[in-house]
């Protein structure tokens, strides 16, 4: 099978393994409406913050949604469409060394996107989805990247949004009047979208003509190209027409008797003179109540750039500033990918966040349907996330102008220090639970249950074992005798398990043989912790 292959590939295709884990750190001020409502807007590099972010979400997300940078080679407007970025640049330069210098605007873009898209996919759900914005620029890369890290099998789709109404006069060649949304799902043999709600103009296609009592109903081609069952039989209308059989190249739809089956139950349409090629009934009762999404999402449906403009404007106070977004997402746009990909009570994951659509499409749908939807948005540059990302949202929970507020709140998170210190020991700002988080996840690979208001050496069991740990004096004192250290009588007290354990430590007083007639796996605190 090919493969995607390019400057800079070998020194990041592990390279979200080795970053390091962060604190979260969360900023009362400048977070707005219900703190407890589970949104984050979490600024910071998103590498770093998906890893910090992974402990209490991997596995948890349903719907990913995520608008990269398209790499147009447009720089200098207040959301930069390049990877040339000084953060960027200096990222290329520690992880990927000499060869950065060397490396096109594609392979930039690669690199940047490889471990990113890496970490992404630990956060989704078995039936998880991701679905990312792209134009052409690098949608052939974004392909190639995506079947490595989703694998190619998990290819679902690639949707045409046209996000323009008018051609562009200043066009080059054509007026680019379309992006991608590329679809790719957790295991794609099982995941399936959720039906679009029927429209107006789709039920109008549905009339009683014969006044049926089973309601309005549309006539069915009888006819097909696909070879369905023994489908070349006679038949004589009512009107006494006989056809000798289907057009040349195709097939009945059914077969004779299932034909007569259908006709004994008035569901075969034969015309107003009772002579027409007969015509299977198809009830709008009886269709299901919604539609099959398809892969053209025209403006009409989906939005437009420069409805996403005007929101964007609505809600941000740019000031003097001439220079808004140039590339936001119209809600709309998000709404449908929401309706597609998320159920009422899922999580939903933006780690290019931007404008902060996402989020205002998550808020929206809640206050439309009741549902109890949550975001996680990402936004690297300080600036856009507190004076656009968080001003908008705000604005929206909150309402503005003649707007009613929506309802709902997010906390505003940055990233912390390390877990762990340049020496490999813990650092001296890590509590309990941030440590408790951290070896449950490393030690499981998933998030740990949620935790009692009272505090466990027993973090929880996984798989039929059972995680401690002994830190902090979580038992006592930080003496021996307090509990960071194993012994008989600390063995003793902890929560019973009915299974293997494996307890973290600052030392252990037991011998081998006691723990392994106890079903005890021991690591030493901090130097068996998995650090990255």
């Amino acid at each position: 099978m090919p493969t995607l292959d390019w400057i800079g590939k070998k020194a990041v295709v592990n390279h979200h393994r080795q970053v390091p884990y962060r604190l979260l750190k969360c900023d009362a001020a400048l977070s707005a409406g219900d703190a407890d409502a589970g949104n984050l807007l979490v600024r910071g590099d998103n590498l770093l913050a998906l890893k910090a972010l992974l402990p209490y979400y991997a596995g948890k997300v349903k719907c990913i949604y995520i608008d990269p940078p398209y790499n147009t080679g447009n720089e200098g407007w207040v959301y930069n469409d390049n990877v040339n970025s000084p953060e960027i640049r200096r990222w290329l330069g520690k992880v990927i060394g000499k060869d950065a210098e060397d490396l096109s605007r594609h392979d930039k873009w690669l690199c940047m996107m490889y471990p990113r898209l890496a970490l992404l996919r630990d956060f989704l759900t078995e039936d998880g989805a991701i679905f990312v914005s792209i134009d052409d620029n690098e949608v052939q890369n974004l392909r190639g990247v995506m079947d490595e890290v989703f694998g190619a099998r998990n290819f679902v789709a690639t949707i045409i949004w046209q996000k323009n109404y008018a051609p562009k006069a200043s066009a080059k060649h054509f007026s680019e009047d379309h992006d991608y949304i590329v679809v790719y799902a957790k295991f794609a043999d099982t995941w399936g979208p959720h039906l679009m709600p029927r429209t107006e103009k789709q039920d109008t296609m549905y009339k009683n003509r014969d006044d049926d009592p089973r309601g309005p109903w549309r006539p069915n081609n009888l006819a097909a190209r696909n070879y369905y069952s023994k489908g070349t039989y006679r038949i004589q209308c009512p009107g006494g027409r006989v056809i000798e059989g289907p057009p040349r190249g195709s097939y009945w739809r059914v077969s004779e008797e299932t034909f007569k089956e259908l006709d004994k139950d008035n569901r075969i349409w034969w015309g107003k003179d009772r002579n027409s090629v007969p015509a299977p009934k198809i009830f709008l009762s009886e269709v299901k109540q919604g539609v099959v999404p398809m892969t053209i999402w025209p403006y009409t449906e989906a939005g437009h750039t420069q409805d996403a403009k005007k929101e964007v404007v609505s809600l941000v106070d740019f000031g003097d500033s001439d220079e808004v977004f140039i590339t936001p997402k119209p809600t709309r746009l998000l709404e449908r990918v929401l309706t597609v990909g998320a159920d009422k009570d899922s999580l939903i994951l933006d780690s290019f966040a931007g404008s902060g659509t996402t989020g205002h499409a998550v808020l929206k749908a809640n206050a439309a349907d009741g549902g109890r939807r949550r975001f996680i948005l990402v936004e690297m540059d300080e600036t856009i996330c507190r004076e656009v990302t968080a001003q908008r949202l705000t604005r929206v929970i909150k309402g503005y102008g003649d707007t009613p507020g929506l309802g709902g709140g997010f906390r505003y998170c940055t990233l912390g220090e390390p877990l762990f210190n340049a020496d490999g020991g813990i650092a001296e700002c890590v509590s309990f639970a941030d440590l408790a988080r951290h070896v449950f996840f490393t030690e499981t690979g998933v998030p740990i249950p949620k935790q009692p208001r009272k505090v466990s050496a027993l973090l929880g069991v996984h798989a039929g074992k059972g995680v401690y740990l002994l830190y902090n004096g979580v038992l006592g004192d930080k003496s021996v005798k307090g509990g960071n250290v194993l012994t008989g009588s600390v063995l003793a007290t902890l929560p019973p398990h009915d299974g293997p354990k494996v307890i973290y430590g600052a030392g252990c007083r037991l011998g081998a043989e006691r723990l392994r007639r106890e079903g005890v796996t021991f690591k030493q605190v901090p130097y068996e912790i998995k650090v990255t």
